[in-house]
């Protein structure tokens, strides 16, 4: 099978061991096992089943105590409708592989994470691209998507959405998911959402609507690295409707068995924790925005859409070069790391993380303003 190189995830390969100021990190500054016992309340008693765990490969779809947990974050889905998956990554790939056939008509939104349209493309599926434009704060046009289903003989069999956005951290609020759904409906399509910043809304309530509980045929995946702070579980999962599971069964086989006993374990500690986490980890954010806010009013050559949630924000830069040479030559230079747009398909643009540490943000920001005034 031939794939596109994922270019995000090369980029970060190739240049996040040698940054001294990572603002291309897209985790809430992660917790230590140590931090989630605190948190938890229940160290010695955690401390105690970790002992006492037997290294099987465990409950294959995730054990009932996780499965639980993990359908606590959705009003309609039932535990045996949650199947758990090595991190959204494994989620989102598991699906499409799941669902997509040579020849499918596949829309996805771009910007967001490439598993999305590059995937669908290296089954051979008929890919279409809806962009999302800074103009309309990077969210959908139910226009444009309903132009393309039409362009598509009004069958589609995915659509392929994310909220919170990554890159740009727009959320789309309930009244325009129903449309996105109505939408879907019409053309009997699958609607994918990464949900995978679901929880980090800055402002009022934290968790966005999911698609698994407004649509039969909607599909949520998540995981434990980007709201609960640990990347390092290799954790997530898919939630969605009950007839999806028996294909989803058969495929998962070649590709997950299980994920394993001590990262289920703590996951379910953490989403039974998760109040806890998310205060800690909603206040870092806003103090990361913060001190975004604040670069941006005085920066001249940035703009932005401010972000509404998730980690990420998507830069608009006033430089005559290209954001993979802009990047280099700032780490080279500074230390600092962003993301290129060109690394997600969108040139003129960056990606910034900034809700790692907000020491770390402040002085990357310190610099990265000094370095712009100086070109």
């Amino acid at each position: 099978m031939k794939i596109r190189d994922f270019g995000v995830e090369i980029w970060m390969n190739a240049y996040e061991n040698d940054c001294k100021y990572n603002l291309a990190e897209t985790c809430v500054r992660s917790l230590s096992v140590g931090e989630l016992l605190e948190l938890s309340g229940r160290r010695e008693a955690v401390l105690e089943e970790l002992a006492a765990t037997r290294l099987t490969y465990g409950d294959i779809e995730g054990s009932p105590r996780l499965r639980r947990a993990v359908a606590g974050l959705y009003r309609t889905i039932a535990p045996e409708q949650i199947t758990v998956t090595n991190g959204a990554i494994g989620a989102n790939a598991l699906t499409m592989l799941t669902l997509v056939e040579p020849g499918d008509r596949v829309i996805s939104v771009l910007p967001t994470y490439q598993q999305h349209y590059s995937i669908p493309e290296s089954i051979g599926a008929r890919v279409s691209i809806l962009r999302l434009r800074e103009e309309n704060g990077w969210l959908p046009d139910p226009d444009e998507l309903r132009s393309l289903v039409k362009a598509a003989g009004g069958r589609v069999k995915l659509m392929n959405i994310n909220n919170p956005n990554n890159p740009t951290g727009s959320v789309m609020e309930e009244p325009l998911l129903r449309e996105v759904v109505e939408i879907a409906r019409s053309a009997g399509a699958w609607l994918l959402c990464d949900e995978v910043y679901r929880g980090l809304c800055h402002q009022g309530e934290p968790y966005t609507a999911s698609v698994a509980d407004l649509y039969e045929k909607g599909i949520s995946t998540g995981s434990m690295s980007k709201t609960y702070s640990l990347a390092g579980l290799r954790l997530g999962w898919i939630a969605g409707p009950a007839e999806l599971w028996e294909p989803l069964s058969r495929h998962r086989d070649y590709h997950i068995i299980s994920v394993g006993r001590l990262d289920d374990l703590l996951a379910a500690t953490a989403l039974e924790s998760r109040e806890a986490i998310s205060a800690r980890n909603l206040a870092i954010c806003r103090e990361g925005g913060r001190l975004l806010e604040e670069f941006v009013a005085t920066q001249p050559r940035i703009s932005y859409v401010k972000p509404k949630g998730g980690t990420t924000a998507f830069l608009k830069y006033d430089l005559p070069m290209e954001s993979a040479d802009l990047c280099r030559r700032l780490q080279t230079e500074t230390g600092v790391m962003l993301l290129p747009g060109s690394a997600l398909d969108v040139e003129g643009y960056l990606r910034i993380g900034y809700c790692n540490d907000p020491a770390i943000t402040a002085k990357g920001l310190e610099l990265f303003d000094r370095w712009l005034r100086e070109q």
